[in-house]
């Protein structure tokens, strides 16, 4: 079939490999270059400068309702269009546009985890359980008829960025079987269960700052929440400090919430408004991440020392 694929991120990578092995993807929208580092210097999404290294025209329309984009995407002449992570939401004049419509990766059960960040929340809410759903896109924000859903354990361990290497593998795979579905007719539409909708909302840099009053579950969720960004945060000696890696510790502490209530080999232990958190990896600003165990050798922390707040 001939494919318009539309995304942006790492995410939507491991769809673009497959699709473009068995099908004829003549082209990829993606959104615009961004400014990075204190130049600003444009930087290429990660779907962009894989479709360029192979071939694949890029469109990155900075207006996508003022007939131009429609016009162009008509000429294509898609038989369907795969989005995945594109980050931009499409009018219904461009969803009629491809014979076979639009085919959407998201990477939740729907109709749980509506919207922008859905595997930040479900690791931030602690589910044991995510998956992805295959969708069939319509002007609404994730509320179309879903084509195939799986599951798939959400560890107690995991980051966000963990998850989404996995999920993006998982619904690769599913987006492939979903095409061949749709191709051959065979696809089987299935409504979203309206009570059972929740909704998530844009992650921000003010969600990783850490409140030591919270209980260790709540912290350690939004740390590992919080990778690969923003990375949560506290302070210390009222500069900032970045956790990238912490386990809860379960025992009763009697000690102010962020209080070092003693040091391990490989560890900071930290009081919490109830329990404590393992704090195994840190970042001190202007510095790489260290394991606590080499961040000692040189700056030292010492019990009774206490992070304030992010």
């Amino acid at each position: 079939m001939r494919i318009v694929f539309f995304g942006t991120p790492d995410i939507a990578l491991p769809s673009l490999y497959l699709l473009n092995n068995k099908h004829d993807v003549t082209a990829v929208v993606c959104q615009p270059d961004k400014p990075v580092g204190r130049k600003k210097t444009p930087h290429a999404p990660p779907v962009k400068a894989w479709a360029e290294e192979n071939g694949i025209p890029v469109q990155q329309p900075t207006k996508l309702n003022d007939g131009t984009f429609e016009a162009w995407l008509r000429n294509e002449n898609p038989d369907v269009c795969v989005l995945v992570a594109y980050g931009r939401i499409l009018k219904q004049p461009i969803l009629e546009v491809p014979r076979l419509g639009f085919v959407n990766l998201h990477p939740s059960l729907l109709p749980k985890h509506r919207g922008p960040s859905p595997i930040h929340t479900a690791v931030l809410n602690g589910d044991t359980e995510t998956g992805v759903t295959i969708m069939r896109l319509d002007a609404g924000t994730d509320t179309g008829d879903i084509l195939l859903q799986k599951s798939m354990p959400l560890p107690p361990e995991a980051t966000t960025l963990e998850m989404a290497m996995e999920l993006a593998t998982l619904g690769a795979e599913m987006v492939m079987e979903t095409l061949e579905q749709v191709e051959d007719g065979t696809a089987v539409h299935v409504k979203q269960d309206g009570s059972l909708v929740t909704h998530t909302r844009m992650f921000t840099k003010q969600d990783g700052a850490i409140n030591w009053n919270q209980p260790a579950e709540v912290i350690h969720n939004q740390i590992r929440a919080s990778i690969p960004w923003p990375v949560a945060y506290c302070t210390y000696d009222d500069q900032p400090m970045r956790i990238h890696g912490a386990t809860i510790a379960q025992e009763v502490v009697q000690a102010l919430p962020g209080t070092i209530i003693r040091i391990e080999d490989e560890a900071l232990i930290v009081a919490t408004g109830k329990h404590a958190v393992s704090i195994g990896s840190i970042q001190a600003p202007g510095k790489k991440v260290a394991a606590v165990a080499d961040y000692q050798r040189g700056n030292p922390f010492q019990p009774g020392d206490k992070f304030e707040d992010g």
